[in-house]
């Protein structure tokens, strides 16, 4: 029996509370299919969801079940910069993945469709469906068309500090901003919402090649359709999620993953998502998978062609055909089928010619978009986890994004315990080249874990600081992030890790290659790692633990059981 069958029996009330929210008689038997969203007036990446969870319903309902619409809205990380609501970005995820939870366990459905397009709500509908493992399938809510000139939203930051420093005029400043998001969809630019949308395909719980489809499309609307009548078919089928969101198909996402240069924050995402499974992802996966799959993607930020031609270009099966051998081709998918399967599967269709006649219009050729594995932008990965004595558990860098000079260097330590007066620095030119520029307190435990948007952004605009500082933070970037950041810095401040000892004009060794992070000196003065071991032990006895900064609501919660962001930041 279904499980919407069985707590009818149970629940006598149930029929009537149906038929009142208007239910016909005869479809209280039929399989009753949840239709999760995110949509909501809140931002470009949500807005236009409504129309995908109607081509949705329309779906189940002319295959033979009964769908209820439910909506948990995201907030946007781009409307969040600049101010403290950045600071609930993360803990979004967790409260949002609750919501869903909620929903389904107060009224179990047979199965359901996830719709979901950007930062927080990709993973929190991700980690929600492998909590919950009943038969689902994803929609992802598509991207967005490029401006002007290509114009897209992660340049507004570095527009806005020209601005600040008078090197453009208000003029061509408000021209930008009123041009970046021409229409709905998910930002532009390979940043966290596309990378997770690519991620939700990687995992092989979407319909092939659905992610990052053009928003304004008629593919997505077809495409959201199918998979409303395909979840009657996974009602059949009976195939959940934890059957498809094995360790292999994570190992299939962070190639993937390597092959796009996607954001950093699916090292906060992936493991998080994982964690719901019962699977420990561990943050040297990342890097070893990054050291041996090459970055192919020529999509911003680290690449030149705005984000909406990814999916002109084939999307993520392309990608999936030229690393085809280093994926795990027999993992289960959703369509019943392996992922071997439904690469073939595509070939045959008009798949690939259907997304070329996109680019056919712009004049630009797949192999523009999608290097070859064997002609890559750059022959591994673009991210790379880093140790030593300045983070034990871990830290991450894009290191595709970062200037050559900056592989193997020693800088001097300046210290902020804040990132607007980090940023304040860099603008009035009190960071100087050569500084390792170090914002704190900013962990999951300490302030939620915001990113450092303008700030990287101020850097990245910056063409003498870029080449000659890093920023280092226990906070998190933006998928959007261009220049010398490094970021997720383990254990955070707030819990008393090194990052919380460093004192300013400390000697601060960063080599990417030997994934080294490492305090080797201090005042300017180089010292033995015998010695600064016992100046570390020092500070740390005269350290003391900063007051909560928030003590109630949605981040005291949050911020007093959140775990490590090498974890993946999730609440224990």
């Amino acid at each position: 029996m279904l499980i919407s069958q069985e707590i009818r029996a149970k629940a006598p009330e149930m029929d009537s509370l149906r038929l009142g929210s208007g239910w016909k008689v005869e479809e209280l038997s039929k399989p009753q299919i949840i239709i999760e969203s995110s949509f909501g007036h809140s931002h470009p990446g949500s807005a236009h969801l409504d129309k995908l969870v109607e081509e949705a319903f329309k779906g189940v309902n002319i295959n033979g079940g009964r769908a209820a619409k439910f909506f948990v809205t995201d907030i946007c990380d781009g409307q969040a910069q600049g101010h403290d609501g950045m600071n609930y970005s993360l803990a979004s995820r967790e409260f949002m993945a609750n919501m869903i939870e909620t929903h389904v366990e107060a009224t179990p459905y047979d199965a359901g469709v996830f719709i979901t397009s950007c930062d927080k709500s990709i993973p929190a509908h991700l980690m929600a469906l492998a909590r919950l493992n009943m038969p689902s399938v994803v929609v992802p809510g598509g991207i967005m068309d490029a401006g002007p000139n290509m114009l897209t939203l992660e340049q507004i930051g570095a527009y806005s500090a020209q601005f600040e420093r008078g090197e453009i005029s208000e003029e061509e400043y408000t021209n930008a901003k009123h041009n970046a998001c021409p229409s709905c969809g998910a930002c532009s630019f390979m940043g966290t919402a596309s990378t997770m949308q690519v991620m939700a395909e990687a995992l092989g719980v979407t319909l092939p090649g659905t992610a990052l489809m053009p928003a304004t499309s008629v593919n997505i609307r077809e495409a959201a359709k199918n998979a409303g009548k395909h979840a009657i078919k996974l009602v059949k089928m009976g195939i959940k999620p934890s059957e498809i969101m094995t360790k292999k198909a994570f190992e299939n996402a962070i190639m993937v993953h390597a092959a796009i240069a996607g954001s950093s924050n699916s090292l906060l995402h992936i493991p998080a998502i994982a964690h719901e499974l019962g699977i420990e992802i561990e943050a040297e996966l990342f890097d070893e998978i990054h050291r041996k799959i090459p970055y192919i993607l020529n999509i911003r930020p680290s690449g030149y062609y705005p984000g909406s031609y990814f999916w002109y270009a084939g999307g993520v099966p392309a990608v999936m055909e030229e690393i085809k051998e280093f994926l795990h081709l027999d993992v289960l998918t959703v369509t019943g089928k392996t992922l071997k399967d439904n690469l073939e599967d595509l070939k045959k269709s008009n798949y690939y010619e259907t997304c070329n006649e996109y680019l056919k219009a712009l004049g630009v050729k797949k192999e523009d978009i999608i290097k070859s594995k064997d002609n890559p932008i750059k022959a591994q990965g673009a991210m790379a986890i880093l140790k030593g004595n300045l983070a034990p558990e871990g830290a991450v860098v894009k290191h595709s994004a970062i200037s050559e000079k900056l592989m193997d260097v020693v800088l001097k330590a300046k210290t902020f315990n804040c990132e607007e007066d980090c940023l304040k620095a860099i603008l009035t030119k009190e960071v100087k080249p050569g500084d390792a520029v170090f914002i704190r307190y900013e962990g999951p435990k300490g302030s939620g874990m915001p990113e450092m948007f303008y700030t990287t952004e101020a850097i990245a605009s910056d063409p003498e600081l870029v080449e000659s500082i890093a920023l280092i933070t226990d906070g998190r970037y933006s998928g959007a992030t261009r220049g010398p950041a490094i970021g997720h810095v383990s254990p955070e401040a707030f819990e008393g890790g090194p990052i919380a000892l460093v004192e300013d004009k400390d000697l601060i060794k960063i080599n990417i290659k030997e994934r080294l992070l490492s305090i080797i000196g201090v005042k300017g003065e180089e010292k033995t790692k015998e010695e600064i071991e016992e100046i570390l032990k020092k500070r740390k006895l005269k350290w003391k633990k900063p007051a909560a900064r928030y003590t109630k609501g949605a981040l005291g919660v949050y911020t007093k059981l959140a775990v490590s962001p090498m974890k993946g930041g999730y609440m224990e």
